[in-house]
């Protein structure tokens, strides 16, 4: 009779004996799937997936949306602010070249800036840069001995409707005998009267 080997082999058919594997030395096996990942190994931080860009598109169609309404909210206040501009707040001059020689006087003789203002439209109207031009008028008296203005009578060159081009030629004369002439061209346009509108 045949004692089985000792150890807990047990015979085969071919005589060989083998070893049945003991629970202790069974493989690891996998955890069973479930709902939930494994949880990370310790020392990583756990990935977090980037925030969806829905966010970041309704904020762009809601910028989108709110500067054409300020385009639009814009545009018609600009309309409506040239309008105003276009309407004059003073009678103007009877004619052309009216208007012309009121507003050499008083930028070359009177020398006043807000007199001046008064023969030029509302749309060329620039308070800065007629009292610089009057300025510019005022320093000849410092660099040049006593100088004097006159001008030939504005001459109205072209005239359609309600706008006409007035030329003349500005002469400076000083006691010292020194002499320099300008020509001067000038657009003169008709609203509720006659307005400087472009010097040239």
């Amino acid at each position: 009779m045949t004692q089985p080997p000792i150890g807990g082999a047990t015979g085969s058919p071919d005589g060989l004996t083998r070893e049945e594997p003991s629970a202790a030395a069974a493989p690891p096996t996998a955890p069973a799937p479930g709902p939930f990942p494994p949880p990370p190994a310790a020392g990583y931080p756990p990935y977090q997936s980037p925030a969806a860009p829905k966010k970041r598109r309704g904020l762009l169609i809601a910028s989108i949306v709110l500067a054409a309404a300020v385009l639009l909210c814009g545009g018609g206040g600009t309309a409506a602010f040239l309008a105003l501009r276009n309407t004059e707040d003073g009678q103007g001059a009877k004619e052309p070249a009216v208007a012309v020689d009121g507003f050499l006087t008083a930028v070359y003789k009177d020398r006043d800036a807000r007199k001046a203002a008064t023969f030029v439209c509302s749309a060329s109207r620039d308070d800065k840069k007629i009292a610089s031009k009057v300025t510019e008028v005022q320093k000849y008296s410092s660099d040049y001995q006593n100088p004097r203005f006159r001008w030939t009578t504005p001459k109205v060159d072209n005239q359609t409707g309600d706008r006409a081009t007035v030329t003349t030629k500005v002469t400076m004369t000083t006691s010292d005998e020194k002499v320099a002439d300008q020509e001067l061209r000038f657009t003169v346009v008709q609203k509720t009267g006659w307005w400087v509108c472009e010097v040239a």
